[in-house]
């Protein structure tokens, strides 16, 4: 069901240890990985001071943006765990200036409560 969950758009943990030499060139001396995920080929990374998305884009997926969310632009978020027919998990942030929020789908799988501690860590 893996590739399934990345068609639907549902989420998997990434090894943030990994992630440390591929982000290295643009998190800040002090900045550090609290976690991350990939969406098919995007990626969302949690540090210590802001949400990086990685959109990857194109055919060979050499071309990337990246966006970079501080948390004191998050005005709210809303975390939504899987039920018992519902096998994902969703999250929304509500970012200043934008009238829709962000909406990431995550399998059920993920552990949502630790993205929760981590937005909660930082936005409040």
């Amino acid at each position: 069901m893996g590739l399934l969950s990345g068609l639907l758009g549902n989420a998997s943990n990434l090894d943030v240890e990994a992630l440390r030499q591929e982000f290295d060139p643009i998190l800040l001396p002090t900045e550090t990985i609290e976690c991350a995920f990939k969406v098919i080929r995007d990626k969302w990374v949690l540090t210590d001071k802001r949400v990086i998305i990685v959109d990857v884009q194109g055919v060979t997926g050499s071309k990337r943006q990246y966006h970079s969310i501080p948390y004191k632009s998050i005005s709210h978020f809303a975390i939504e765990t899987s039920g018992t027919f519902d096998d994902d998990c969703e999250m929304k942030l509500w970012i200043s200036g934008l009238p829709q929020p962000y909406v990431r789908e995550f399998s059920r799988k993920i552990d949502i409560k630790a993205i929760q501690r981590v937005l909660a860590k930082y936005v409040l």
